[in-house]
């Protein structure tokens, strides 16, 4: 996850612009063409959004449209409540921009936004934030580019629901907090970055409340987090496996806890349960806090051939 701690005063080559600082046509454009991609993303138009994107866009689609397909009845719930419109104009940078930072807003005012891009191209861009207040709250933050003559198309597409079940990311930090203040480290770890997830529209946008946020995410961050470089050693069943990644699941109303690891049976459906059981009951015996974050354990089995095998069990059958 790329957490983006600073915003930093603008650069000549790269301006901000927002509300009434955006000329008219300009403004007038954009808005027009962020509400296009937004129908076609309540219709499912797949097609229609690869055709209206960048060629670099379209030829890469296969993320956007499963986040398209993923959230089209989100969409489709209720028109945008509220959109945000920034252009973001870097159009006299010499080079692509290893790191283009944007800032828009008085500096140090509450309402300042910035935006921090890498590997930007030279050129005019804008940000669409629309937030739909519908049964299942989602914000969808789109990227355009100019074209020429204010003819913006696609050049990011960013969904991010805002609540899991009836708990937003207001109510997720503030449960990362009260962990945090037990001591229950990897609790607090896993609410703070679902709460990031639910409350930030982008990872590459700072305001306020996001630094605030990212930097106590930051500072709660366990120091022994499995990864395949450094994975967790667990003795389960007389073997020893390695974790290589732990994450928070999302699914309706609750969060579930997915653990992957090593072994060389993950092609044996029967001994790779066996073993997903085994590495879910040692994980929870190391750190028995889990068992009140989480509602099920998802462990995933992998080998060095590309098998995999994943179960869900819910918290309570892990004994």
């Amino acid at each position: 996850m790329l957490l983006l701690l600073a915003v930093v005063c603008r650069a000549p080559a790269q301006t901000c612009y927002t509300g009434p600082e955006i000329d008219a046509p300009t403004s007038k454009a954009v808005e027009a063409a962020a509400q296009l991609y937004f129908n076609m993303s309540a219709q499912g138009d797949v097609a229609g959004l690869r055709a209206s994107a960048i060629p670099e866009i379209a030829a890469n689609f296969a993320g956007i449209e499963q986040a398209v397909l993923s959230n089209q009845l989100y969409f489709a719930e209720a028109p945008p409540s509220e959109t945000r419109v920034f252009v973001l104009d870097a159009s006299e940078s010499k080079t692509t921009a290893q790191r283009a930072e944007f800032y828009c807003g008085i500096y140090n005012s509450a309402d300042r936004v910035g935006f921090s891009i890498p590997n930007l191209p030279p050129g005019r861009y804008a940000v669409s934030i629309a937030k739909v207040t519908g049964e299942n709250p989602i914000t969808l933050t789109l990227i355009l580019q100019d074209m020429g003559k204010n003819s913006w198309k696609l050049a990011g597409y960013y969904a991010r629901l805002n609540s899991i079940g009836k708990h937003d990311g207001q109510w997720f930090l503030s449960k990362a907090r009260e962990y945090q203040e037990k001591g229950q480290r990897y609790n607090a770890w896993y609410y703070y970055l679902t709460a990031w997830d639910l409350i930030a529209p982008v990872d590459f946008m700072g305001t306020p409340l996001l630094d605030k946020l990212s930097n106590e995410l930051q500072a709660a961050r366990p120091s022994d987090l499995p990864s395949a470089t450094a994975p967790l050693e667990l003795a389960a069943g007389g073997k020893t496996f390695k974790v290589t990644d732990m994450a928070a699941v999302p699914v309706p109303g609750d969060l579930d806890l997915r653990v992957q690891y090593e072994t060389s049976g993950a092609a044996n459906a029967t001994l790779a349960a066996q073993e997903n059981l085994a590495v879910s009951k040692a994980l929870l015996t190391k750190y028995p806090e889990l068992r009140g974050g989480f509602g099920a354990v998802i462990a995933r089995a992998t080998d060095k051939d590309g098998h995999a095998y994943s179960t869900l069990t819910p918290m309570k059958d892990v004994k």
